[in-house]
């Protein structure tokens, strides 16, 4: 697969594009720090090299991957959501990752609920699962609230992980949970409303 046949994906607030060089500064930084402890980090300068050079490469082996989240507008970049599916893997994987001074403005949700949607609905995926480290409360609260549940008869990567499993794409079109993902998105879009708490990334 080519690099220009990825997709662009689009929400009200964001634009969803392939990693490009000029993006590397923002996923470095985030890799290098305390943010990406639950993705394998803290990374040295040629371990998060090799990773987002993974992150590119992984469009041409598989077919798909993670996207650039950037901001409508200034096109800035506030992290990446997307499909993971390397080696020894048991399944395909939707992640997620946003930038430490980016979180708590629910794009994380708003993210990966859009690429959710077009790996089923323009992939033909059935189903996808998130892998999460048990002690990433927030990943697991944002997995819930996309209506993932865990899955403990699913294979893990390496048994210290959690399973989350998304909803079915038939659970997904038109139902009471699909109403709710799009009013809490909602709520972030419209700067006039003032939900009470916090937002979780």
């Amino acid at each position: 697969m080519g690099h220009t046949a990825i997709p662009v994906l689009e929400t009200d607030r964001l634009v969803l594009r392939a990693p490009e060089p000029q993006d590397y500064p923002d996923f470095k930084a985030t890799f290098a720090s305390y943010r990406s402890r639950f993705m394998g980090g803290p990374l040295n300068a040629y371990e998060t090299w090799m990773l987002y050079a993974a992150e590119i490469g992984h469009w041409a082996i598989r077919g798909f991957g993670m996207w650039m989240v950037h901001l409508k507008g200034s096109g800035e970049t506030v992290g990446m959501a997307g499909g993971w599916f390397p080696a020894k893997w048991p399944e395909r994987e939707i992640a997620w990752i946003i930038w430490p001074d980016k979180a708590g403005k629910g794009f994380a949700l708003e993210a990966t609920h859009r690429v959710r949607r077009h790996f089923f609905d323009d992939q033909g995926w059935d189903t996808a699962v998130s892998y999460i480290d048990p002690k990433n409360l927030d990943s697991i609260r944002l997995a819930e609230r996309l209506g993932a549940r865990k899955d403990a008869d699913a294979a893990s990567i390496d048994g210290s992980d959690a399973v989350y499993r998304h909803p079915a794409p038939s659970e997904l079109r038109g139902t009471q949970l699909a109403h709710g993902i799009d009013m809490e998105i909602a709520n972030f879009q419209d700067p006039l409303f003032k939900p009470k708490g916090w937002a979780i990334d």
